[in-house]
């Protein structure tokens, strides 16, 4: 059996029951001693290599029916939601959304989206957390990753003790969990291979994976069986997709379009857009994200597309389209079926809020603010719709982006960190405010008031 050298192993075999020789047991599952586990962190593969003996989704299904194990919370549900909101609700959102989300505060109007925040998902994902701090006050609580991509609520939870497992190189040092321990799995799932992990341990898991997340799994459990390859359209290190990936069987994650393309092209031999790419070529340019002993030349006959929740909608329709009329064109109209398979794993809280986004970049602004994480994929992509409007966007992840002065520090949707001073025009202003699906209505209030004291301050200048 194959370990993982940074404490992300499987679980050993039982010395105390008697099973053929070439098996190992956990709990009510057998698996075959071929079982090879690699850890989350080993960017060479998001996947845990098994024989075909090892099914992820019958061995998630008993993990979840045992003692162990707890995914509904525990009975405090009123009183975490009430602790919740006194903490993170905001009464400048409540007066926009009662005013036609559109208020005018002196010289500073403010148009809201008009869907925003915090989504059912993330709160019950919080709230969970939560009631697991009150059902277990004096046990160590770890995290196997950020509840959500949300600073302001990850230092919440680090102030109630709630710790995350620490990285060592970029691995997850599972040793410091001990029996006993409670380890709260994330609204973006964990991977296979660390569910093993605890599994073995014998710990108390609080799973909070959001069902949206776990709708993908089963639609990529659909493509394993049918012996479909899963093109997942996410970013491959994102935790998601890392959770998304192991549950899959042969896949290649694709970051955008112009990557999809490029399978495409190598699917058609060049006939798509003129160009062709060696299977070493190809390898080589996916290499942190297929499957291991990934070959384009036999595991790109039959695919289904899947996705990371929080990628951009319209993006992921339009790669499972071009997949399927390349389907067709390979191997017929007739037999696209046979070739190419789709189901919806679109986030309906990540729709709404992108098309929200669309609607608001229409209204006549001077400029956006979008507050959410600068790890939050779902509020990259909020930001890439106002680049695109060329409207000027300023992503921020708290009100500690603003000032001294009229200054900002914020993201560009690629990822780079600039600053501008004097971003808030003179005279009264219209600014469109959106927040991503982890971000508590408190962060966003905290930022405009920065902005609405900026705002005076040049009102009194000029008195």
């Amino acid at each position: 059996m194959a370990i993982c050298p940074h404490f992300c192993r499987v679980p050993t075999a039982r010395t105390d029951i008697s099973l053929p020789e070439n098996l190992w047991k956990i709990g009510h599952l057998r698996f075959r001693k071929t079982l090879s586990v690699r850890c989350s962190g080993d960017s060479s593969s998001s996947s845990v290599a098994t024989d075909s003996d090892f099914d992820a989704k019958v061995f998630r299904k008993n993990l979840t029916r045992g003692k162990n194990y707890n995914r509904k919370g525990f009975g405090h549900k009123e009183e975490t939601l009430e602790l919740m909101n006194r903490e993170y609700t905001s009464d400048i959102i409540k007066t926009l959304k009662e005013n036609g989300y559109e208020y005018t505060w002196g010289n500073v109007t403010v148009k809201l989206a008009e869907a925003y925040g915090f989504c059912w998902g993330v709160e019950r994902a919080v709230q969970i957390a939560y009631e697991a701090r009150k059902q277990f006050p004096t046990e160590r609580i770890w995290l196997t990753n950020e509840i959500i991509h949300n600073p302001t609520v990850n230092q919440r939870l680090e102030e109630m003790n709630v710790q995350n497992i620490p990285l060592d190189q970029g691995e997850k040092q599972f040793e410091v969990v001990d029996k006993g321990d409670v380890v709260i799995l994330p609204a973006f799932g964990a991977a296979v291979d660390e569910m093993l992990t605890l599994s073995e341990k014998n710990v108390q898991i609080v799973d909070t994976t959001c069902p949206w997340v776990s709708k993908v799994w089963n639609v990529v459990e659909k493509h394993k069986k049918g012996d479909y390859t899963s093109v997942i359209h996410g970013k491959y290190a994102h935790e998601e997709t890392v959770a998304t990936a192991s549950f899959a069987g042969t896949h290649v994650i694709v970051k955008n379009m112009a990557e999809a393309e490029y399978v495409c092209d190598y699917i058609l031999g060049g006939e798509y857009n003129g160009s062709s790419s060696t299977k070493e070529a190809f390898l080589e340019k996916f290499k942190f994200a297929v499957s291991e002993g990934f070959d384009p030349d036999r595991d790109l006959i039959k695919v289904g597309i899947a996705n990371q929740t929080t990628m951009l909608k319209g993006e992921t329709e339009e790669i499972g389209k071009l997949l399927e009329k390349t389907m067709m064109r390979k191997y017929g109209v007739e037999n696209v079926n046979d070739h190419f398979m789709s189901f919806n794993t679109i986030c309906d809280a990540t729709q709404e809020r992108q098309d929200a986004m669309y609607k608001l970049v229409e209204e006549d602004l001077d400029l956006i603010l979008v507050i959410g994480g600068w790890n939050s994929s779902n509020t990259s992509h909020l930001q890439e719709i106002a680049e695109e409007r060329g409207i000027p966007s300023y992503w921020i992840d708290s009100e500690k982006r603003i000032g001294p002065g009229n200054r900002i520090a914020y993201k560009l949707n690629h990822g780079e960190l600039v600053e501008k001073e004097n971003f808030l025009p003179e005279g009264p202003i219209t600014i469109g405010v959106t927040s991503g699906a982890s971000t508590p209505d408190k962060v966003v209030e905290d930022s405009l008031i920065k902005v609405f004291d900026l705002k005076r301050e040049e009102l009194l200048q000029t008195v």
